[in-house]
């Protein structure tokens, strides 16, 4: 499975952009899907739609800064989109329905940080009925309209007609970011054909319905309203080039990172290679090889697809070693970006990219050996990973990036989430910032596992490989989700570990996937057999 897509070659999507307005349709090609077996009929999706999806949202950021609204709408007649398609979740294996919804809700949560952070509001234009994951669509973006026109409506049909529950953060949308009261949220999420019209205002299931014959009037004055309070402020966007991925047997190359897979310790490294020069110029010329902010953008892109690659396509590659190579003071200097919207676009990059690799299902080891430059933004790997080991001759950096600008779903930094219940150790970790801390140092500090010598290091770092595939993956999976986000849940929190986790239950339970149940029997006349058992 590749998650790169060129946007010449999107086969679902029209992207038009009318000065400070873009306009993104969905119109799906039904024999457009990734595998045999279904077709995409009604702008329902796989995971192929919501690649070039999250591929848009992310050129909208960085290649048109012009670009203050957002209208998300469908380009079919009386159909904004059916939702994520049956078919295919009915003949996908566990760990693709798994992962297929939470790359989806990964991309429903660009789109809600482009709003919240880039001044890039997306405004859901429902011009036909919203289904399932169509509805959930909507949800991501700030503000709701739905054409009335008597037919359409917005629904969340996944319990009565299939067994299982919103996965694409539907309930938690609802309730949390929409304030549906729970008992208008259990009607409709009971109820499979939904509502519109005024009860869909009143419960705030949209923000507002127009008649058929003003709707794209009233759209295009609320996208000039959201685009005429927006602070976004830039001009001369950055196009993304191709990543220039090479894969050959167990080892994949980009540029700027590197991964090799060790299929009989199921385990693979990732390195990152740190910049070669200090930062100069200006980021906008991609010919320079040091620009500004060039190998930060470049890193989080290659490091994000890498994580994406391993996530779907090597489900028996459990434990990831993380690893650095090059110079701390240069990956500061980096870290050092300009503050204009291009820069803060690049830090709200890395944001995401930290983010994806904290609710990855793998054990996560970061391993600071000599050459490594874990400092600013790559410290926050040290944080990231579920344990880390630093040689005693080694040194780290903590720098202005691990104290803010890189939150985790929770909202806290993670050295906030790391010393969550001893303040003392936090504020003596941040203290430390901005000098190279060598291993004593770190380990006293609290912010590396074990500091092992060099005659220990190979059998530690084995030993700790060794263990983990030994362990049952399910278990682990488990409790790395448990450990790794302490203190406050947030929507995102919610979303990512308690549906996520229950969701992932009911799609193993026979109610949902067995021969009798929803699923399969959906669309063939054939009422499901279920387990009245309540557990």
């Amino acid at each position: 499975m590749n998650f790169e897509v060129d946007p010449g070659a999107y086969r679902h999507w029209r992207v038009t952009i009318d000065a400070d307005v873009a306009t993104v349709a969905m119109d799906v090609a039904e024999d457009g899907g990734l595998t045999e077996g279904y077709e995409l009929k009604l702008n329902s999706y796989d995971l192929g739609v919501d690649i070039e999806l999250a591929d848009i949202v992310a050129r909208l950021r960085f290649e048109h800064p012009e670009v203050r609204a957002v209208v998300l709408t469908s380009a079919k007649d009386r159909i904004f989109c059916a939702g994520a398609n049956i078919r295919m979740l009915a003949g996908a294996e566990h760990p693709w329905k798994v992962n297929f919804c939470k790359f989806t809700n990964e991309t429903r949560a660009a789109i809600e940080d482009a709003t919240e952070f880039s001044g890039q509001t997306w405004i859901a234009a429902v011009n036909g009925t919203a289904s399932g994951g169509g509805y959930e669509l909507a949800l991501a973006c700030e503000h709701i309209m739905l054409i009335d026109d008597r037919s359409s409506a917005v629904a969340l049909p996944e319990l009565p007609l299939l067994g299982v529950l919103p996965a694409t953060g539907g309930l938690t949308r609802l309730v949390d970011k929409r304030r549906v009261r729970r008992d208008l949220a259990d009607v409709l999420v009971t109820k499979s054909e939904g509502f519109g019209g005024r009860t869909a205002v009143d419960w705030r299931l949209v923000d507002e319905v127009v008649p058929r014959v003003r709707f794209d009037e009233v759209v295009a004055e609320r996208a000039r309203e959201f685009a005429s309070r927006s602070t976004r402020r830039g001009t001369g966007g950055v196009v993304l080039p191709p990543l220039d991925r090479t894969i050959e047997g167990d080892e994949i190359r980009y540029r700027h990172v590197t991964v090799s897979i060790d299929r009989a310790a199921r385990s693979a490294t990732l390195t990152i290679h740190g910049p070669k020069f200090n930062p100069t110029g200006e980021i906008s010329d991609l010919s320079e090889a040091d620009a500004g902010g060039r190998w930060m953008l470049a890193t989080a892109r290659e490091f994000d697809d890498a994580i994406l690659h391993l996530r779907t396509n090597e489900l028996e590659i459990g434990t990831w070693l993380l690893r650095t190579k090059g110079d701390p003071e240069l990956v500061l200097a980096h870290d050092d970006l300009a503050d204009d919207w291009l820069g803060k676009e690049i830090r709200l990059l890395w944001k995401r990219v930290l983010k994806r690799l904290d609710v990855t299902s793998r054990s996560l080891v970061a391993l600071v050996e000599p050459g490594s430059c874990f400092a600013g933004t790559l410290a926050e790997l040290l944080f990231a990973a579920d344990r880390s080991y630093m040689l005693d001759t080694e040194h780290i950096t903590l720098g202005p990036a691990n104290l803010g600008p890189l939150p985790m779903g929770n909202g806290l930094t993670r050295l906030a989430n790391r010393f969550f219940h001893d303040q003392p150790a936090l504020r003596a970790a941040e203290a430390a910032t901005g000098r190279p801390l060598d291993a004593k140092e770190a380990l006293a500090l609290g912010l590396v596992t074990f500091t092992p010598d060099d005659i220990d290091w190979d059998d530690e770092v084995r030993l700790a490989v060794e263990e983990r595939a030994a362990f049952s993956p399910d278990a682990l999976t488990g409790m790395e989700a448990n450990t790794r986000f302490v203190g406050p849940e947030t929507m995102e929190t919610k979303i990512f570990a308690r549906l996520t986790a229950w969701q992932n239950w009911i799609f193993m339970r026979p109610n949902a996937s067995g021969p009798e149940g929803a699923l399969r029997r959906y669309g063939t006349g054939q009422r499901p057999g279920f387990d009245r058992r309540r557990v």
